[in-house]
């Protein structure tokens, strides 16, 4: 998301609709039918499980290479993540219950959604796991596009890590069949917003951070760091 927003006085119709900050017995249940059926079509492969703070709020920042990417990321975790999903998804109605039972959002892609990161600070100030793409939308294997500052603004104003996460993998879904693919999930030391920093300055850090656990061929636009930069 982008660092400037523009405020509204309309009333938003999303305000009239249930969204959860805490785990439910419904979400289990789906997460669990969700696993079985991706079985038959993944394996995993998860490290760094010990980066994972096991309490209070966070932000979860991962690469985004199909519609997919989420469900590994769950199943990966033993935390709920409480994520983003472009509002297209969400119009039809059987798909929005189930989103939002699957502790979901909505956002609109390509403006300023104030709605969004006000219900995204809500969540971390639950003392929740927040997923988000920073590249705003799927790779689609051509690697990293420029990253848009929203995680780090979130994780500077709710003063909380930001967790990346690399997947590689999940663009080879269903092509395999009836061989699994095989999905790496690689968690990496958590980034605390230093005294100062600004969403861009963390923002990079973050996204070079990305960059260093993924195959060459997936670093996009952050293959190459500058010159006396730090991560």
């Amino acid at each position: 998301m982008d660092t400037t927003f523009i405020a509204t006085s309309e009333p938003d119709p999303r305000d009239k609709k249930k969204y959860y900050f805490a785990d439910t017995s419904q979400r289990r249940a789906l997460i669990a039918l969700a696993r079985s059926f991706f079985w038959f079509f993944m394996e995993m492969d998860v490290k760094g499980l010990e980066h994972l703070p096991r309490e209070g709020p966070v932000v979860l920042a991962a690469n985004h290479v199909t519609t997919f990417d989420v469900f590994p990321m769950q199943f990966a975790l033993p935390r709920v993540i409480f994520f983003m999903g472009k509002a297209e998804l969400f119009r039809n109605p059987l798909m929005d219950v189930l989103l939002r039972n699957l502790s979901g959002f909505p956002v609109m892609r390509g403006e300023k959604d104030l709605w969004a990161m006000r219900h995204a600070a809500r969540v971390l100030k639950h003392g929740q796991m927040l997923g988000m793409f920073p590249e705003g939308t799927r790779s689609k294997g051509k690697g990293l596009g420029v990253a848009k500052t929203g995680a780090a603004r979130l994780a500077i104003e709710a003063d909380c890590p930001i967790l990346p996460i690399a997947i590689v993998g999940s663009d080879r879904f269903f092509k395999r069949f009836p061989r699994r693919t095989r999905v790496q999930i690689s968690l990496l030391p958590p980034l605390i917003p230093k005294q100062d920093e600004n969403p861009l300055a963390l923002t990079d850090r973050l996204m070079f951070t990305l960059a260093q656990a993924l195959p060459e061929d997936m670093r996009g636009v952050y293959a190459e760091m500058p010159e006396g930069f730090k991560i």
